[in-house]
């Protein structure tokens, strides 16, 4: 009875057993029976144990399958699903890394998933990247939506404004996009070089005539170094005369010259104007200064006659001063000395 009873209870636990297998086989087809069954049927090698432990994760299994599938039908069998799980967890863009992989791989491009996550990590948009590889784009300079007028202003040795537009054709440089000057930088070199060439042109007609020669000596000068891009060509789109600088320049410089001598001349004629009223203030007290030594002359002969000092002409020692006879001179001089102190 005991060995039938216990019999019992060991069909009773493996039933049981199978139960919880069953459920969770069921469990498991319910949850990922359907992504697994579409990427085994896409040949992307994708296991039923990866996607449980990417639920774990917190990864969107979705989205993993997804990328797996894409790189699988574009014949790209060495990403394994621990990369694509990488840099979803680093933050990245993982369709744009996959769908830039697949791009360039179909154009003969060599960009492998690993490069193409640290591009996209760098903040880089690396599908814009292999597309502007492929297919070359073209940017202005001066860029119209960042310059007003949207035109460079350059000016030849002739003092003549010329006004230029041009027209870049870059490649993106896959080997220097990581770290490589933008196209703000490609921009400032180009429209740099532009005004060193027109400033080295002895007229403005030389540059009217021949605006190939920028073109070639902007392509000689590697201008596309150390950027994220392969300058293809440079193109003058447009030119237009603008003002006559140099005159402009001679006439300001005249105005002001004379603006100077007008202020020289200005202090000059001050120092002559305060130098007059000096000489006219010394005049004034000399003046002053007779008119007081005049008005002491009556006192100085009254007193002498008081005195004595003048009588008439026939005194014996007597001398004639001014119709006036002076006994003495050495009294006379002292006479008025002493007066005009």
């Amino acid at each position: 009875m005991s060995l039938a009873g216990s019999g019992y209870a060991f069909w009773i636990g493996l039933s049981g057993l199978a139960c919880l297998g069953a459920l969770a086989v069921v469990l498991l087809a319910l949850f990922y029976g359907k992504t697994w069954l579409q990427a085994y049927m896409s040949n992307a090698k994708v296991s039923l144990s990866h996607l449980i432990g990417m639920s774990f994760r917190q990864v969107r299994t979705e989205l993993i399958v997804k990328s797996k599938i894409v790189l699988a039908q574009a014949g790209i069998d060495d990403v394994h699903t621990s990369e694509l799980e990488a840099h979803y967890l680093a933050g990245g863009d993982l369709e744009n890394v996959v769908l830039a992989v697949v791009a360039a791989n179909r154009s003969g491009i060599d960009l492998h998933f690993d490069r193409a996550s640290a591009i996209d990590l760098a903040g880089r948009n690396v599908l814009d990247a292999v597309r502007t590889s492929v297919s070359p784009r073209v940017i202005y300079c001066p860029d119209p939506d960042r310059s007003t007028p949207p035109a460079l202003s350059a000016v030849a040795k002739d003092g003549i404004e010329l006004r230029i537009q041009a027209r870049v054709t870059v490649r993106t440089n896959m080997d220097s996009l990581i770290g490589g000057a933008t196209e703000a930088t490609v921009i400032a070199r180009v429209g740099q070089g532009i005004i060193s060439a027109v400033g080295s042109a002895n007229a403005h007609a030389d540059v009217l005539c021949a605006p190939e020669e920028i073109s070639k000596q902007l392509i000689r000068q590697r201008l596309d170094s150390n950027t994220a891009y392969r300058i293809v060509s440079i193109d003058i789109a447009r030119i237009d005369v603008g003002n006559n600088i140099g005159a402009r320049i001679r006439t300001d410089q005249a105005e002001a010259d004379m603006r100077v001598s007008q202020s020289l001349s200005e202090g000059r004629r001050a120092q002559a104007l305060a130098l007059r009223q000096e000489m006219q203030a010394l005049i004034k007290r000399r003046e002053a200064d007779l008119v007081l030594a005049e008005s002491f002359i009556p006192f100085a002969i009254g007193d002498a006659v008081r005195k004595g000092s003048i009588g008439s002409c026939d005194s014996s020692d007597g001398h004639l001063i001014g119709g006036f006879a002076f006994h003495s001179a050495n009294e006379s001089s002292l006479l008025f000395q002493s007066d005009l102190r």
